[in-house]
């Protein structure tokens, strides 16, 4: 069987790419402070419902912008319920994550992403890290281990979710980044958002607090922003190389 290469992205592919990452960051460091608000009062299933609900509207948005519904059509189908259930899983650890520890501690080890991308961008694209980028994961890794200080007490400071969040959502981006080649952008995003959505519906029977009319604003907010933030990600993979 010969080995997978992912096609060379050129130098502007690659500053596209970057911008675009660089923008998804920014609006999902604005949905992290959201979501720890609401976490304090509301089950973490629920707001991850709200969450998939109203990204909705700018998936929907993007699929008419896109020819329709008419252009969603794919063969991948299976790699795209698997690839929704992994980031489902990651988000739900998150979330899980930022209610339970500090906002800045859980964003701290979620950088473990990035590290973990890096390793299986290897195997699994074929991308080649030079020895920068392995001292930059070193370092990085250094600090994240400093940050979960490993023990018996993860599971209690909620360092094991966000640990688990950033290396299930390492493992989705590399597969969003091999699917890149055959499904647009908004084929990805579509499927990702309506399958997580249907996921959500079946866990809200685990926890329900009727929100404010403000909260609810909030969490719709939340779901607008995460549609745009996701559109932005998947746009930066398609262009750019992971490990970059």
């Amino acid at each position: 069987m010969n080995k997978f290469v992912m096609p060379a992205a050129s130098r502007e592919d690659i500053r596209r790419g970057i911008i675009y990452v660089l923008l998804s960051v920014f609006i999902f460091g604005g949905i992290n402070a959201m979501v720890k608000w609401v976490a304090a009062i509301y089950p973490v299933t629920e707001i991850v419902f709200f969450r998939c609900l109203f990204s909705m509207i700018p998936t929907f948005v993007l699929v008419a912008a896109h020819g329709g519904f008419s252009n969603l059509r794919t063969h991948r189908l299976g790699e795209h319920l698997a690839r929704s259930i992994m980031q489902f899983m990651s988000m739900l650890c998150i979330f899980t994550a930022y209610r339970i520890m500090p906002l800045a501690d859980a964003v701290a080890i979620s950088f473990a992403s990035p590290l973990f991308l890096t390793v299986l961008s290897i195997p699994l694209l074929g991308e080649k890290v030079g020895p920068h980028r392995w001292g930059a994961v070193l370092v990085g890794f250094a600090g994240v281990m400093l940050m979960v200080q490993p023990g018996p007490g993860m599971l209690e400071s909620g360092a094991v979710f966000a640990i688990a969040s950033a290396f299930i959502g390492a493992s989705v981006t590399v597969a969003l980044r091999r699917m890149s080649l055959t499904e647009s952008s908004t084929t990805l995003l579509f499927y990702q958002i309506m399958l997580n959505a249907t996921l959500s519906v079946m866990l809200l029977p685990l926890g329900w607090v009727t929100p404010t009319w403000f909260d609810t604003a909030l969490m719709g907010l939340i779901g607008i922003m995460s549609g745009v933030g996701q559109y932005w990600w998947m746009l930066a993979f398609r262009y750019a190389p992971a490990s970059v």
